[in-house]
């Protein structure tokens, strides 16, 4: 390797350009019918279904529609079965899609929203999670849209999950109600289903298969086969109840529950959106292939019912850090995810168990940096003090400034990294933002503050009432690690956030003035009352648990609300919103902004026509990109 050259921190060119980052596709889900590989790409603003049958190159599904459930966070945009998707687009309309080619034809008419379309084994009904006007539950409508969809299970606040059993006599889902989370406490529920020969299948009665407080439950699945004796038999989910999301199997025969797995290892997620899938049975209902996650690499392990015992399964797999949406063929077995690794962007891949190479279907970048000009993440851990005095350890991961031309002297700049949720985890997947400045001489921090997920429920759980406090902890700690390693220049912190991030973002620069350099604030949360009023349903009783309910804690929100205490910000800071965000309304920034520009603060206000909560558009992240290092450009590099 030839010398490095050396430039300043934070100024080093960088193959990670804006356009780059803006032409890149986002791989949402994927899925198998028999043979014929499925998945959904984001395209700038559309949502495309593409796909892989056996032997010819992948092509488009969709066309002028544009695919996207807008069920709370979306996800569950399509499913599969016997020939043909079913999709959802984002005006709220289920449509039917020949795979072999050919016109889709909607088979709902546009009323509400919808999610999770899953087609019986026999293809004859498509049952899916409905919303409108606040009320949601499942519904089903028969494949050929001949029939008006009918309500299936009403009555309590939220559905998830839907799945049928291979007979298609029973159904099972989850449900919960407000004030509750999908990770604080979630119900199992068993329906067997009634038919006759006029109309759509309908529910002739229901169990409560768990409903315990505190635990939370996801992901139900029957085992598979049709004649076999264990056909549909057991009900797999995935449960908290351990401390740790671990499986579990339910027998249908005998009512026994048992754990399958009881590693300090997270097997599910956090259920933001429809449509999570982390495990699934092997065609022959022998194996359950389950996707393990630890300090945020996540690995492909299989349990086997036969024998009682879980592995990690040696495979080309371990080359990716993270594996997403594992979907098993029920013809061969072949499993297909999306994957990535620090130096390789999302991929649609495939991989039969057993064989020594991996198959890949789609790129969502083009992959031209080699690995070497790229930041690996590493797993750091820092102290924190508890209420008790007693200290714990507080988890992120670590990215250090990488280039192949260049090299600094004295310390680097630090982005200090606050995701969003703020239940949720910065994982070791490939990630753009962090790469766009480790690329330029930036140390870049995740921060995976107390109250996020994949350490356990007792880590998830510390941030309840304490939203605004220890997440603000944290991150000033994170940085303070990175200076005291000497990672990073204590006079050139960034802090930066969206969402519950940006939330975290204001609220340092109010408790810690002067710590940061500088900030970068997108789409924040400023006000907790018009939060808990304006934002949608699925988090319209989050704060219950985060900062407790209303009208009891009104002096905690308004406490913890920026907005109230906008006058003690002074350190530069840029602010990002989108114009349709119904998540976190402008107005949430927009007081903040009318703040600074009072008092002369040093600020930018960027407003993005026509983008909601997050950036989807082209043009939108190209330009986003672009703001953002001027921006620290004048107010860190060169200040």
């Amino acid at each position: 390797m030839p010398p490095q050259t050396i430039k300043q921190y934070g100024l080093w060119p960088s193959p990670v350009q804006p356009a780059s980052l803006a032409q890149s596709l986002r791989l949402a889900d994927v899925a198998w019918d028999a043979d014929t590989l499925v998945w959904l790409e984001g395209r700038s603003g559309r949502g495309v279904l593409a796909c892989a049958p056996p032997g010819q190159a992948p092509r488009d599904l969709t066309s002028t529609l544009s695919v996207r459930a807008r069920v709370g966070y979306g996800g569950g945009d399509f499913g599969v079965g016997h020939g043909h998707v079913y999709f959802v687009t984002q005006k709220g309309r289920l449509w039917r899609q020949p795979l072999a080619g050919g016109a889709a034809k909607p088979i709902t008419p546009q009323f509400g929203h919808m999610a999770s379309p899953t087609l019986s084994p026999d293809g004859k009904w498509v049952m899916f999670v409905h919303t409108h006007e606040g009320t949601d539950g499942l519904a089903i409508v028969d494949a050929q849209g001949e029939q008006w969809p009918q309500k299936l299970a009403y009555g309590q606040d939220f559905y998830m999950h839907p799945c049928w059993q291979p007979n298609g006599a029973q159904i099972a889902w989850v449900s919960w109600n407000h004030p509750d989370m999908p990770w604080d406490h979630t119900m199992l529920k068993l329906a067997t289903l009634r038919f006759n020969d006029h109309g759509l299948p309908t529910i002739a009665g229901v169990q409560t298969l768990i409903d315990k407080p505190d635990v939370a439950i996801q992901q139900p699945r029957f085992s598979p086969g049709r004649h076999d004796s264990s056909a549909g038999r057991y009900l797999a989910y995935i449960s908290d109840e351990s401390g740790w999301s671990n499986l579990y199997l339910y027998d249908l025969d005998s009512g026994e529950h048992r754990a399958l797995t009881s590693a300090p290892a997270e097997i599910g997620r956090p259920c933001w959106a429809q449509g999570i899938r982390t495990y699934g049975f092997s065609p022959d209902g022998r194996r359950i292939y389950y996707l393990r996650s630890q300090g945020g690499f996540k690995q492909l392990w299989v349990y086997g019912l036969e024998t009682g015992q879980s592995r990690a399964v040696a495979s080309p797999l371990n080359e990716y850090t993270s594996l997403e949406q594992i979907a098993i063929s029920p013809t061969d077995g072949s499993m297909a995810f999306i994957a990535s690794s620090s130096a390789t962007g999302g991929r649609i891949i495939s991989y039969t168990p057993g064989s020594n190479s991996v198959q890949i279907h789609k790129r969502a970048t083009t992959e031209n940096i080699p690995a070497a000009g790229l930041s690996t993440p590493q797993p750091v851990e820092w102290t924190a003090a508890g209420e008790d005095g007693s200290e714990m350890s507080v988890h992120g991961l670590y990215y250090p400034p990488a280039s192949e031309q260049f090299t600094g002297t004295g310390r680097p700049p630090a982005i200090i990294s606050i995701h969003g949720g703020p239940t949720s985890q910065a994982s070791a997947r490939y990630n753009p933002r962090a790469q766009f400045f480790a690329t330029r001489g930036y140390a870049y921090l995740e921060v995976n503050y107390r109250g996020s997920t994949g350490y356990g429920k007792t880590y998830m759980a510390a941030l309840r009432g304490k939203w605004g406090i220890l997440d603000v902890a944290d991150a000033v700690g994170g940085a303070q690690y990175l200076v005291d390693a000497e990672l990073a220049d204590p006079g050139r912190l960034v802090i930066m956030g969206g969402s519950a991030g940006g939330y975290t973002v204001l609220k340092a620069l109010i408790d810690h003035p002067g710590f940061f350099k500088a900030a970068l604030c997108l789409y924040g949360v400023s006000n907790m009352f018009t939060l808990a009023a304006d934002t949608h349903k699925f988090e319209e009783r989050y704060l219950d648990s985060m900062l407790g309910p209303l009208p009891q804690a009104s002096a905690i929100y308004h406490d913890r609300s920026p907005v109230f205490y906008a006058d003690q910000i002074v350190d530069p800071i840029a602010v990002f919103q989108g114009e349709i965000d119904r998540v976190v309304p402008k107005a949430q920034a927009e007081a903040i902004v009318a703040s600074l520009r009072r008092r002369n603060i040093p600020h930018e206000y960027h407003l993005y026509a026509g983008e909601g909560h997050g950036w989807r558009k082209q043009e939108t992240i190209e330009e986003f990109y672009r703001t953002v290092e001027k921006f620290l450009k004048q107010y860190v590099i060169f200040a």
